[in-house]
């Protein structure tokens, strides 16, 4: 029995190789062109909701003229059953909160796989509220952080050393490896190759480490690294 896909889809991004991409991820997933609304700007994706009820819609955050956490409050209101995922590339736990107060059902970041996109866009499908996993796991990480402050308040004249340590503990599974692989002198492809993903996810990650490690550069990810004990 095939299943029955909910329609219209609206797909709000103004990035033009993001809006062929999610068109093709929706092809494969069973959607046809004349169920599928693309806009670039909050202006038009209003205009689009005010015309036709909308089920589905698949919204940016950065927008060249708003925030689609405006267009996402007029969803809700409109039809709190309507189906709302994130698609953004912006990673923080207030973009986040934000986003669902507002009546988002799921919340995903542009630097997945396509594989991961559709896993996603499914789960909204059926009923799920996917949450990326690298937001969920900064939100724990903090959360984590928080108690081990409140635990451990005489340790506020701690040396330098625990302080990277404490970097060092942020650090998922999935950064160090990736560090290892930089450490060795791969290249971004050669990592997403090896890893069986994409070179957007490896950019990414390699972002967020450099954040956690307070550097700019590859080669001072690695020193640092290395200072650390970590490699």
């Amino acid at each position: 029995m095939e299943t029955i896909l909910p329609v219209p889809v609206l797909i709000v991004e103004d990035e033009p190789i993001i809006q062929s991409r999610l068109r093709k991820i929706l092809h494969d997933i069973g959607y046809q062109d004349d169920m599928l609304f693309f806009v670039s700007n909050l202006k038009a994706a209003m205009k689009c909701i005010e015309e036709q009820p909308i089920v589905l819609a698949l919204v940016d955050l950065g927008l060249p003229d708003g925030n689609g956490k405006e267009l996402i409050e007029q969803l809700h209101f409109r039809d709190p059953s309507a189906l709302i995922l994130v698609i953004s590339a912006w990673s923080t736990q207030d973009s986040l909160f934000s986003a669902i107060q507002a009546g988002a059902t799921g919340y995903v970041l542009k630097e997945r796989d396509d594989a991961e996109i559709v896993i996603a866009i499914r789960s909204i499908l059926r009923g799920g509220a996917p949450i990326d996993p690298f937001i969920a796991r900064e939100i724990l990480s903090k959360i984590s952080h928080k108690k081990v402050a409140v635990a451990s308040d005489d340790s506020a004249n701690s040396n330098n050393s625990e302080t990277f340590n404490s970097n060092y503990e942020q650090l998922t599974g999935r950064e160090l490896e990736i560090l290892n692989l930089v450490a060795q002198g791969l290249s971004n492809r050669e990592i997403a190759e090896q890893l069986f993903v994409s070179r957007y996810t490896v950019e990414s990650h390699i972002k967020h480490i450099y954040r956690k490690l307070s550097v700019t550069k590859r080669t001072k990810a690695v020193s640092t690294a290395r200072t650390l004990g970590i490699l």
